[in-house]
């Protein structure tokens, strides 16, 4: 336990010294994000603050776990998606092209063995293994979670207190696993995150800019592949989506109301979780605490899952999924039609 909370302090303590250091550095190249209809701040903030977290959880890596192919993989990988994020921060890179790096980065892991391998029959607890199908499945996971929690991170704070959570959720799931590296990983992901937190709650003296989000994303998908996906339990894709569920349920939410009022799926608009409770009337620091607290209950779901047989975690999830979608519904989530450039943000049916 030792060396848990060990890399836990020591990510925290090198994103917390390295952020002010970042900050400067984004003032001088010019990362600053200006005030506009988009977004939410009011006054010129540096950005690209997502460098402090990636720089703590990569150097707590190379100290606290063993240089082997899957660490060296999720190393180069993770660099990879900074590069492709600071790109995007510094020149705004074309979606198309920004999923193409994505793409690449998640191929990487691939290259270097970090797949889900196989899944497990609820109904009889055989493991199947995927062959080649293990490819485009992690593709697909991995290029998902890395463009939910970017999509998610809309106030101050919100995106890195959920990576925060979400993290700390998958070292506990790999601590109930044996899973000593994975667990490594993902409480490093969280100290480097709370560091980084300390700067980036409101009101927010730098944000993570997309060169911070994208990498959360990538590196919490990239520890579930290779810790709570490697569980050979029935359970084994319930967990993570539920240490996830946040940006993945918000993400899947956008998708319907944007199908529902006839709007490109790509397209932005204001009906997201935390969109909803600041036009019900909380202000960022409410409406941010509230969706942690949501992060925090889908965590513990997830802890109760991993620990339960098939049927009850059936039933659990079951009851979780239809309570997420009648409190989005009684939120105006589906239903809200909001345009893009954020002017109106109408009451919801609550």
């Amino acid at each position: 336990m030792w060396t848990y909370l060990s890399a836990f302090l020591g990510s925290l303590i090198l994103s917390y010294l390295l952020t002010p250091l970042i900050k400067k550095m984004a003032i001088y190249v010019g990362a600053v994000d200006q005030p506009n209809k988009r977004r939410i701040n009011t006054e010129p903030v540096p950005s690209i603050g997502g460098v402090a977290i990636y720089i703590a959880f990569i150097l707590t890596l190379i100290v606290f776990v063993p240089l082997h192919r899957v660490t060296i993989g999720l190393i180069i990988g993770c660099s990879f998606i900074l590069l492709v994020g600071l790109l995007d921060d510094l020149y705004e890179i074309s979606p198309l092209l920004k999923l193409l790096g994505q793409i690449i980065a998640a191929g990487i892991l691939l290259f270097f063995g970090i797949k889900a391998e196989f899944i497990t029959n609820p109904f009889n607890g055989a493991v199947v293994y995927l062959g080649y199908w293990s490819i485009p499945l992690t593709l697909l996971w991995t290029v998902g979670i890395t463009n939910t929690v970017n999509l998610v991170d809309g106030l101050d704070g919100l995106a890195t207190g959920i990576t925060a959570i979400a993290a700390f959720t998958l070292f506990l799931v790999g601590l109930q696993e044996g899973q000593v590296i994975a667990a490594i990983m993902a409480v490093a992901l969280a100290g480097s995150s709370l560091g980084f937190l300390k700067f980036n709650f409101y009101p927010a003296k730098i944000f993570m800019g997309d060169t911070g989000a994208m990498f959360s994303g990538f590196a919490l998908a990239a520890i579930s592949v290779s810790g709570a996906l490697k569980s050979a339990a029935a359970v084994t894709i319930i967990v993570p989506i539920l240490a996830l569920g946040v940006p993945i349920f918000d993400t899947v939410f956008a998708i319907v109301r944007r199908l529902y009022n006839g709007k490109p799926i790509s397209e932005a608009d204001n009906g997201h979780i935390h969109h909803r409770l600041l036009a019900l009337g909380f202000n960022q620091r409410q409406a941010v605490l509230s969706v942690y607290g949501i992060s925090v209950g889908l965590g513990l779901m997830a802890l109760i899952i991993n620990g339960a047989n098939f049927h009850s975690a059936l039933l659990i999830l079951l009851v979780v999924i239809v309570t997420l979608i009648y409190g989005a519904w009684k939120l105006g989530v589906f239903t809200v039609e909001l345009p893009a450039d954020g002017r109106s943000l109408e009451k919801g049916n609550i």
